[in-house]
């Protein structure tokens, strides 16, 4: 690795246009293209050339080469830190507690750790692939704020469904008593001119079995991916699911109304799910095939009860049950946009350009199923049942 007094451009690479950074990185320290550098090398030449370097962006470079035992050092994490992505999520932890960083042992090895730290690591080995993203996460989290999210959404549906057992003095299969679609939350095709409805029938569920399997989700899978990923990336892939399941139903199932949060939930356990299969190997958290089978259990369960729902003889006649195209165009989000919010918690959303790729394709969507609640039932001659 030819290092000499090239360091000096080290100085200016954040000027340089992002390509040629790369370009000029690689050239001068992975000029074999193993996709590697070595940490002794790299340490050699921090202490060669460090005075050339900004204080903070040589602490960071000093914690990276101090957080790998392996001997090695990833090409693309330089690249990363050279161009900023990382150096904040470096700095706080080397502020807070860097430890972790410059530790030889494993966030699991980690001994005396009171209950609620134990519960942050557990998260950590839960949600992230990467060892030294849970070091950071371990080191960073400070339970401020609270994941209120999730939490809010969930007392909010339970008091909803409460409002409506009392009012209609049923818990289970709500969605059968006349009343219950006259609402002004649940999504119907006829009242489709209502935009807030496409939105707030998450917050109707057709009974207690419903509510019971949206709630076990969103909490076991939701809470935790907030307390990692924040509240505006979960809130951001809930709502657009919430969203793109209406929307998919107006599209695909137009005469049918919906109730229920299962697109937003969906969304989130899919993005989860995908996370954990494209980042197997480097997941650690316990028994995670049989976590993932169980959810895709919880998930097959509750989809096949909104598929019998929907086919089953309706309660009010011509009107049909609840439609079930809901939890697929959450499905698509989580596996898309959901994706990509969760791979790499610490990178901010706008410098994620398959981030905007897939947004703009979500935003797309949404325009064309808007257009269609427009002009497509008058083109087609559809003919909607009436409101309960």
């Amino acid at each position: 690795m030819v290092l000499g007094s090239g360091i000096t451009q080290t100085r200016d690479m954040t000027r340089c246009p992002r390509q040629k950074l790369e370009d000029i990185l690689q050239k001068k320290f992975d000029s074999e293209s193993s996709g590697f550098i070595s940490t002794e090398r790299f340490r050699d030449l921090l202490a060669a050339h460090g005075s050339e370097l900004d204080p903070h962006k040589l602490e960071v470079l000093l914690a990276l080469a101090d957080g790998n035992a392996d001997g090695k050092i990833c090409y693309q994490d330089f690249v990363n830190l050279m161009s900023n992505k990382r150096s904040n999520s470096f700095r706080r932890a080397i502020l807070q507690g860097g430890r972790q960083l410059k530790g030889a042992g494993a966030l699991g090895e980690e001994v005396g750790l009171g209950l609620s730290q134990r519960l942050v690591r557990h998260i950590a080995y839960e949600t992230l692939p990467r060892e030294i993203d849970r070091k950071w996460y371990f080191d960073s989290y400070t339970c401020c704020p609270p994941p209120w999210l999730i939490l809010a959404i969930t007392i909010a549906e339970v008091a909803v469904f409460m409002y409506y057992g009392l009012q209609l003095d049923r818990w289970v299969l709500q969605v059968s008593s006349p009343h219950f679609l006259r609402g002004p939350l649940p999504y119907h095709p006829q009242l489709r001119i209502q935009a807030w409805r496409y939105l707030s029938y998450a917050f109707m569920h057709a009974g207690i079995e419903h509510l019971g399997l949206n709630m076990a989700m969103q909490l076991l899978v939701g809470v935790p991916l907030e307390m990692v990923h924040g509240a505006l990336r979960i809130g951001l892939v809930y709502v657009c699911g919430v969203l793109a399941g209406s929307l998919a139903v107006s599209v695909t199932d137009m005469t049918a109304p919906v109730v229920g949060s299962s697109g937003g939930v969906y969304a989130l356990v899919s993005a989860h799910l995908a996370n954990v299969v494209m980042n197997w190997s480097g997941m650690k958290c316990q028994f995670k095939l049989f976590r993932m089978a169980m959810a895709l259990v919880c998930m097959s369960v509750e989809f096949g009860r909104a598929v019998w729902l929907r086919f089953y003889p309706p309660a009010f006649p011509p009107c049909p049950n609840p439609s079930f195209v809901a939890h697929l165009g959450g499905v698509m989000v989580g596996l898309t946009l959901g994706v990509v919010v969760l791979q790499n918690y610490e990178q901010r959303l706008q410098e994620q350009s398959l981030f905007w790729i897939f947004f703009s394709v979500y935003f797309l969507f949404v325009l064309c199923a808007v257009f269609w609640n427009v002009f497509a039932y008058s083109l087609l001659d559809v003919r909607l049942p009436p409101t309960p």
